[in-house]
């Protein structure tokens, strides 16, 4: 079966694990915290932005972003990102991983920084601004989704492959972690130094100018783990599986990985030609080949992604509006601006600490063993029970706090012990390495489009059926029940579309793509 494996990519498969693994790790891992960080901090100061811009004297309630303003400074980041993961997954296969990845980064570091100087003279002007740096800031962070994956997969070993790329994955927990930390401290610090009255008590008084800073600052620590693997990144080889399989430079892969592993390797430069002359090799992405291969693979991937990132941004982007109807956000108006940041980001904090880190990494420790489909298929399963568990009994669970919190908390982890981590492993290990970063690139863009729809859609859709309850701005919606019920539905189909999805634990990534298995112009050359 192996007889045309390449003896540097078979060293790769079978290497024990290594220093070079967890620096690999680090330095992609460092790309999805940030990633995280930027694209799910901006709900922890959403309402904070409404207070500051959007306030009009003698209002009863505080002044909340229009939903115009509102689903574009969310969703905005994710369009950028959607566009990034199709740009820099196709750049990622004609240019090589190495080249575009330190871009990536470049770019979202500057434009986490550029967030936080989001200056107009008018609340437009501020919020326009910050539109347009949060889409470039998605665009590199889009461009970090197939590069990262198809560059852990590539370095991986096929033993534990599974869990080194969940690991990188997993570091997108993190990061929604910390964003948590990094608003509960600047908020804090703020609210002790400039404490002052509930807008109830003093509307005039209730958000300190000084609270500008706060969203600035939170946005902007964005950069700091980023910026401190820019120059690892930097300095990391290409992988082999590139430069061999797809630059047909076999002499450079074995010395770059000869200097990785310590060990010396034969340039195979007939094998390698051998190998891209092979039927398995030449054909381009939607031919009728490629459709005949992985055009079912392809389906599988894309359409998982669409429905889990539907469901999961969803969650997450109105996390705070679920929070608040079971009390533990108060009402806006019992508090002052700062001391609702704060309320907001130690609610999702303990979210993130409870469930969101613990599903991640059950992932890394179980993926190897249990396998990329028992773990998607069980986590839709679980989602969708867990979100009916939800939806049904609404009414009962807002005399029932306790319970509702662990429901929802369940559904979180289920998603990480599930196919949000599933959704990203899988498309880095079956495709051919010459499209392996397309259709990452497309998979994850799919699932981007998928969390767009849940950030415009249920912003709208999660609003109260009675008119005088809305949110300002907002016309009636089907209220959260009824969201969480189209939600369950979403996961029960992710159910089903996961039978598309083939299982890839334990193989190599040429076996799993059938890149240089079973191909017929090479045993008949054999032959």
């Amino acid at each position: 079966m192996a007889r045309d494996q390449l003896q540097v990519l078979n060293a790769l498969d079978v290497a024990k694990t290594q220093l070079y693994h967890f620096t690999t790790i680090v330095i992609a891992g460092m790309g999805f915290f940030t990633d995280a960080y930027d694209l799910f901090s901006i709900s922890l100061v959403a309402k904070l932005l409404g207070r500051l811009y959007y306030t009009k004297a003698g209002a009863p309630k505080p002044g909340v972003l229009p939903p115009s303003v509102s689903s574009s400074v969310t969703g905005v980041a994710l369009v950028g990102t959607l566009i990034g993961q199709l740009f820099f997954g196709w750049l990622g296969d004609k240019m090589g991983r190495k080249k575009v990845y330190g871009l990536t980064l470049l770019i979202m570091i500057v434009c986490s920084i550029a967030s936080g100087f989001s200056f107009g003279h008018t609340p437009k002007g501020v919020m326009a601004s910050l539109c347009f740096f949060r889409f470039w800031l998605g665009f590199g962070i889009g461009g970090d989704y197939p590069l990262s994956a198809t560059i852990m997969a590539e370095y991986a070993n096929k033993k534990t492959r599974g869990a080194f790329i969940a690991a990188v994955f997993a570091m997108q927990g993190m990061g929604i972690l910390f964003s948590g930390i990094i608003s509960l401290i600047v908020s804090s610090a703020f609210d002790h130094k400039f404490h002052r009255p509930t807008y109830e008590q003093n509307p005039a008084l209730s958000t300190p100018p000084e609270a500008d800073y706060v969203w600035r600052i939170v946005l902007m620590f964005g950069a700091l783990p980023a910026a401190l693997t820019f120059y690892w990144r930097m300095k990391m080889p290409e992988t082999a599986r590139y430069t061999a399989l797809v630059a047909k430079n076999a002499k450079q892969a074995a010395t770059d990985m000869g200097k990785v592993l310590n060990v010396e390797f034969e340039a195979e430069e007939e094998k390698v030609e051998k190998i891209s002359r092979g039927k398995a090799n030449n054909f381009g992405l939607f031919s009728k080949e490629f459709l005949r291969r992985h055009g079912l693979h392809l389906f599988g991937t894309t359409s998982t992604w669409f429905l889990l990132d539907n469901a999961f941004y969803s969650q997450n982007l109105f996390q705070k509006d679920v929070l608040s109807a079971i009390g533990w956000i108060p009402p806006a108006k019992t508090m002052s601006g700062l001391h609702e940041v704060f309320r907001i980001a130690k609610a999702q904090t303990l979210i993130a600490l409870c469930s969101t880190v613990p599903g991640y990494w059950f992932t890394v420790a179980f993926i190897d063993i249990m396998g990329r489909f028992a773990i998607q298929l069980m986590g839709f399963f679980f989602m969708t029970v867990f979100m009916f568990g939800i939806a049904l009994p609404y009414d009962h669970w807002k005399t029932h706090h306790l319970g509702f919190v662990i429901m929802y908390a369940l559904t979180f982890f289920f998603a990480n012990f599930g196919p949000n981590a599933t959704t990203f492993v899988v498309p880095a290990e079956i495709f051919p390495a010459r499209l392996r970063s397309t259709c990452h690139g497309i998979s994850a863009a799919a699932g981007k489009a998928g969390a767009i729809i849940g950030a415009y859609g249920f912003l709208y859709a999660a609003q109260n059926q009675d008119k005088a309850k809305t949110d300002a701005g907002y016309p009636p919606g089907i209220g959260i029940k009824n969201a969480l019920i189209i939600l369950g539905c979403i996961n029960a189909l992710g159910m089903i579309c996961t039978f598309a999805v083939p299982e890839s634990n334990g193989k190599s990534l040429e076996e799993a793509s059938q890149e240089t298995f079973g191909d017929d112009d090479n045993e008949a050359e054999e032959a």
